[in-house]
């Protein structure tokens, strides 16, 4: 999947390894992520598939960048893609969830301090989405009304990432409570 997401970024504009990773963070993180090496590898594999070219672009005083651009065949590759149809759920893999369905044995103390840390860690992404993403999508709109269909569906993703985060705060708040009670 992650070179759909690659080719997506790319069908705005062309962008290096590194950019790519800025676009994710500022954008999909919220579900979907990837490594900088994973974006590297993937970037010389649609390279040698020619749904992408790469240049290399001199700096002066740094090192030299290579640029990405997709090609007419990732256009259609990735067109191809987005009108499939998705016809069952994802599945999804949640570490929390799994240590604490078999978490009965650890220490009480213990248990309620890794889930203040995912708590921690889901309002950081919270505010992240609540007012970075809000903000982002809302630039990128203004600044290029090319934009504005993307920056609606752009928005949407953000929105389910907003309340995905609120449903998972609150849900923490009342296991932290369920913990310090019954446990």
């Amino acid at each position: 999947m992650l070179k759909y997401v690659l080719l997506g970024f790319l069908n705005y504009r062309s962008l290096t390894g590194y950019e790519l990773k800025q676009a994710i963070n500022r954008s999909t993180i919220h579900f979907w992520h990837a490594e900088l090496s994973q974006i590297y590898v993937t970037l010389k594999a649609l390279e040698n598939e020619g749904c992408v070219t790469s240049k290399i672009q001199p700096q002066a005083e740094r090192p030299d960048r290579r640029v990405y651009t997709i090609t007419r065949s990732g256009r259609a590759a990735l067109a191809q893609w987005l009108a499939q149809p998705i016809t069952a759920l994802g599945t999804k893999k949640e570490l929390l969830l799994l240590k604490l369905f078999f978490s009965a044995q650890l220490d009480k103390d213990v248990l309620l301090a890794q889930l203040r840390v995912q708590r921690d860690l889901h309002q950081q992404r919270y505010h992240l989405i609540q007012n970075e993403m809000a903000t982002e999508i809302q630039q990128s709109a203004e600044e290029y009304p090319q934009l504005v269909k993307d920056a609606v569906l752009w928005e949407a993703t953000r929105r389910l990432g907003e309340l995905h985060e609120e449903a998972y705060l609150h849900w923490l708040d009342e296991t932290i409570a369920l913990v310090q009670k019954k446990l």
